[in-house]
């Protein structure tokens, strides 16, 4: 990449950041006659809320009043808008466009979400962390319109044109989400689009996309199997080099990670700003000409210096729609280099005070009616209450039926030779009465939204259930977690739900950690051998430090885990489904000597 303008603008660029400590983000001057203008708009952690929503976030800059924003219909106009007039206007997302949680977007998938990105034209986008929510198989449902990805055949439903779904029109990148099969980028890691130079040519502008490395942390998108995320900046700097290698000198980065500023700042400030994404900016090659962020939801809008010194755009425009980022380049015709020093950056609010988009309004009207419809959707029924014990402290119906479930699902697409239900994943209860506040309902009858995504803990795209392999040591230590000693001395039980082919007897005057008798745990009726390995399905989030409940950290080194299809609300409501009517499960699997 040339560097003769860059080198006279090191000496005041340093001499600026010594003094201010950064650069601060600045409206680009009006374009040269002799450089090509091109506007980048941004998105960011949009999270499905493509309907009516309505948030309050502070004002540009500090001191600015607080201002109104949100929703997918003005967020079109405004797209519209700002886009109007740039001949070369480039719209695309940082990541997390979905595994939200509106109600009219999770209870169809995200399909919703899909259709309503391609209405507003979304150029591409970079995988969320989100994005991996129920693995790769449902991401590339969503990319490409295949109904499969999940457990079921609960896919592809009609959109609000009346066709079937068909996937994305724009593509998803990665350049450090790694096949294990094959040791390389299970996506493109970076791409190129070109743009008119106003002389009858094209210059190209390189992408380059990456995802936390944190991803297989977050506990929806757990990645035991299959997939790895590799180092961030790494991944970048080995696209970037591919893509100068090429000849392109103009290079953008699109990062799902994020960083944030000082309490109390606008979302045009840059003060004090700290996170993984400012740490990347030091080591992300000076050939990359602008850093666009996201997955902390932070609204700041800086110019960092890259390793030369460099001041480079690196914004994030928030999350759920509430800003937009635009970031203007003016690229020199001879060369396709970026001149820098003319860079612009700004984020807009997605306000509420332009007339909604008509397009946008009628894809949300529709997918509210089918909401309407899906709340309103027998699942199963069942012929009594299937309640919990109060505070967890005992065997329960509903708990046992979790563990089922769970047995159940982990065995549709893999093996376990059993379950377990930890103490604090079930919400509520199955009532046999109706609830007066759902429509539709009546005695005995379970509905979709009380079964397959209000019941288990971060149910919808939820939870997935995963399968890891102990030893017979192991699941004891897993069974003595549900008495735990306070540091005051107190002891707390906890009830874990088993599978039905699994039975146990405690004695509580026995010391905490030797509670469970000796030689009284069944599976399948064959006594338990500690030295032997047993596959056991339960939530994700239970089998790593950060998300499991406290004190169950026996899953915690399972081997040769893997990933069911299945998440714990879907488990819940196919298994009843299949078994309906539905009794509650009887108690007795641990009993007391």
């Amino acid at each position: 990449m040339p560097t003769s303008w860059k080198t006279a603008a090191i000496t005041t660029a340093a001499a600026a950041l010594t003094f201010a400590g950064l650069v601060p983000a600045a409206t680009a001057e009006p374009p040269a006659a002799d450089t090509v203008p091109v506007q980048l708009l941004s998105i960011t952690d949009l999270h499905g809320y493509v309907g009516d929503y309505t948030a309050s976030i502070r004002g540009a800059h500090a001191g600015d009043p607080a201002q109104t924003v949100g929703g997918g219909a003005y967020l079109a106009t405004h797209l519209k808008q700002l886009s109007a007039g740039h001949e070369n206007s480039i719209l695309f997302s940082a990541g997390d466009d979905f595994s939200g949680w509106p109600d009219e977007t999770e209870f169809f998938w995200n399909e919703p979400t899909i259709e309503y990105l391609n209405a507003i034209g979304l150029g591409f986008s970079t995988v969320g962390n989100h994005e991996m929510d129920r693995g790769f198989a449902f991401l590339d449902h969503l990319m490409n319109g295949t109904c499969e990805g999940r457990p079921d055949d609960d896919l592809c439903f009609p959109d609000s044109t009346g066709q079937v779904f068909q996937g994305a029109d724009f593509d998803y990148y990665s350049a450090n989400l790694i096949d294990r099969s094959t040791g390389e980028p299970a996506l493109q890691p970076y791409h190129v689009r070109f743009v008119d130079d106003g002389d009858g040519g094209r210059l190209p502008i390189g992408f380059v996309h990456a995802t936390t490395a944190l991803t297989s942390s977050e506990q929806m998108s757990y990645t035991p199997s299959g997939y790895d995320y590799t180092a961030e900046t790494e991944a970048i700097n080995a696209a970037t080099r591919e893509l100068t290698d090429q000849g392109v000198e103009a290079v953008v980065v699109v990062l799902h990670e994020g960083f944030s500023q000082q309490a109390g700042t606008g979302y045009n400030d840059c003060v004090d700003p700290f996170g993984p994404a400012v740490d990347f900016n030091a080591e992300i090659d000076p050939a990359v000409d602008a850093i666009i962020t996201g997955h902390w939801h932070g609204l700041v809008n800086c110019m960092l210096p890259d390793p030369d010194g460099v001041p480079r755009p690196v914004v994030q425009a928030g999350n759920h729609g509430h800003l937009i980022s635009e970031i203007t380049l003016e690229l020199d015709p001879s060369t396709g280099d970026v001149v820098r020093e003319r860079t612009g950056s700004t984020n807009h609010p997605n306000t509420q005070d332009v007339a909604p988009d008509p397009e946008a309004l009628r894809i949300a009207e529709y997918w509210r009616a089918r909401l309407a419809e899906r709340n309103a959707t027998e699942v199963a029924t069942i012929t009594a209450d299937i309640r919990r014990a109060p505070g967890d402290a005992a065997e329960s119906p509903a708990y046992n039926l979790a563990a089922d479930a769970f047995w159940w699902a982990a065995n549709q697409d893999g093996e376990a030779d059993l379950a377990v239900a930890m103490p604090g994943i079930l919400r509520g209860d199955l009532t046999y009465a109706p609830n007066p506040a759902r429509p539709g309902d009546a005695p005995g009858r379970v509905l979709f939204p009380e079964i397959a995504v209000g019941l288990v803990y971060d149910s919808g795209i939820g939870v997935g259930i995963v399968r890891g392999t102990v030893t017979g040591h192991e699941l004891l230590d897993l069974l003595e977690s549900q008495w735990q000693r306070a540091a005051d001395g107190t002891v707390t039980f906890r009830s874990m739900a088993v599978s039905s082919n699994m039975t146990y007897t405690y004695d509580t005057d026995r010391p905490v950690g030797r509670r469970v008798v000796p030689g009284s745990v069944r599976i399948d009726g064959r006594p338990l051998r500690p030295n032997a390995d047993y596959r056991v399905a339960t939530l994700a989030n239970n089998f790593y430090a950060k998300n499991a409940t406290p004190g169950f950290t026996a899953l915690f080194d399972a081997r040769d885990q893997d990933r069911s299809l299945f998440n714990g609300g879907d488990a819940l409501w196919r298994y009843a489904e299949a078994n309906s009517p539905l009794a509650p499960p009887a108690v007795g699997r641990a009993t007391a000597r």
